[in-house]
């Protein structure tokens, strides 16, 4: 990844097998195809200026104006108070459920991959992994979609498990102001 001078970035995508789905959908591809459904879903995400094909380095790139605010990560790096943080906690739990209910499986769901913006509200970055569905997701697949989370030491309490998979109903308002 690359920050260009006008800030903006330039994302490298490399076919990782010889034979992949990637042949015929590069991932540059999805990334731009992902920003535009999860924008319509009204979640926050990087703005696509073109997606690319370098031929000379074997390679398919996507241009954007990156999404603005910090990381999850970061702010939890930057040290919250307790209140604050437990906010941000809850907030970011009802995020998740709301990715589900709009039909988002997020496979990169992790605090380095969500951004919470100037404008108190949660978007997502490298999306190009992301699937989106028109239906809400299942229990069984709210499960998986957190594994990785899970996984990741100081991270997997930052979000109710049990609150996300069980989630029922809740109305795709993507997300309260924390």
């Amino acid at each position: 990844m690359l920050r260009l001078a006008d800030g903006t970035m330039l994302k490298l995508f490399r076919r990782k097998r010889m034979f992949s789905s990637a042949a015929w959908y590069p991932y540059a591809q999805r990334f731009a195809d992902n920003a535009v459904a999860l924008d319509k879903r009204g979640i926050p995400v990087p703005k696509v200026i073109e997606v690319l094909r370098i031929p000379s380095i074997a390679r398919d790139a996507v241009h954007y104006h990156p999404l603005v605010g910090k990381t999850l990560r970061e702010i939890r790096r930057e040290g919250l108070d307790p209140d604050s943080e437990d906010r941000l906690r809850e907030a970011f739990t009802r995020f998740v459920i709301c990715l589900h209910e709009c039909g988002v499986y997020f496979r990169s769901l992790h605090l380095g991959n969500v951004v919470y913006t100037p404008e108190h509200r949660f978007g997502l970055i490298d999306i190009s992994d992301a699937r989106i569905r028109l239906r809400r997701l299942s229990k069984r697949q709210r499960a998986r979609n957190l594994r990785r989370l899970q996984g990741i030491a100081g991270e997997s309490d930052w979000v109710d498990f049990g609150t996300v998979v069980n989630a029922k109903g809740v109305p795709p308002a993507l997300q309260e102001r924390s």
